[in-house]
């Protein structure tokens, strides 16, 4: 009989794996300079949210504030991220991506759904059936992982 300790572990490594394995597909393709991963997930972030602040990222990301100021400045350096002063509070800044960064997260979104589609549209149907009929699950999953760590 498969336990639940045996489904949490078997799901963590398949889907660290899955993740792993995207990126690492993707990083073939990519551009110079090549992004680290939590620099890829602040630029989505930003773009998602232009003017989001320094310390708003670090709560969305689950990261220290000085790790995201430290990206944002590698992220600055390579042209990805600007800053602006906030007009509201002249010691804050508000983070914008730029044209190059809109354009390298379109196309890193492309690649991403073009490899994965492929790799799906290879599955059988049974297997594609039982992706489909596991995402609410995983979203739930997913939402009570974030509810812990919002709780911390």
């Amino acid at each position: 009989m498969t336990t639940a300790a045996d489904i949490s572990d078997a799901l963590a490594d398949a889907l660290g794996g899955v993740q792993r394995l995207i990126r690492r597909r993707l990083r073939r393709d990519t551009p110079v300079p090549r992004l680290r991963g939590a620099q890829i997930e602040l630029m989505r972030l930003v773009a998602a949210n232009p003017g989001l602040r320094v310390s708003a990222a670090a709560k969305e990301l689950y990261l220290a504030g000085n790790s995201v100021s430290t990206l944002v400045n590698q992220l600055t350096a390579a042209g990805l991220l600007r800053r602006e002063t906030d007009p509201g509070d002249r010691r804050s800044a508000l983070l914008l991506t730029t044209p190059e960064a809109e354009a390298r997260l379109r196309d890193w979104q492309e690649r991403r759904s073009a490899l994965v589609h492929r790799h799906v549209d290879a599955l059988s149907t049974d297997d594609q059936a039982a992706l489909a009929a596991a995402l609410p699950a995983l979203r739930r999953l997913a939402e009570s992982l974030r509810e812990e760590v919002e709780e911390q």
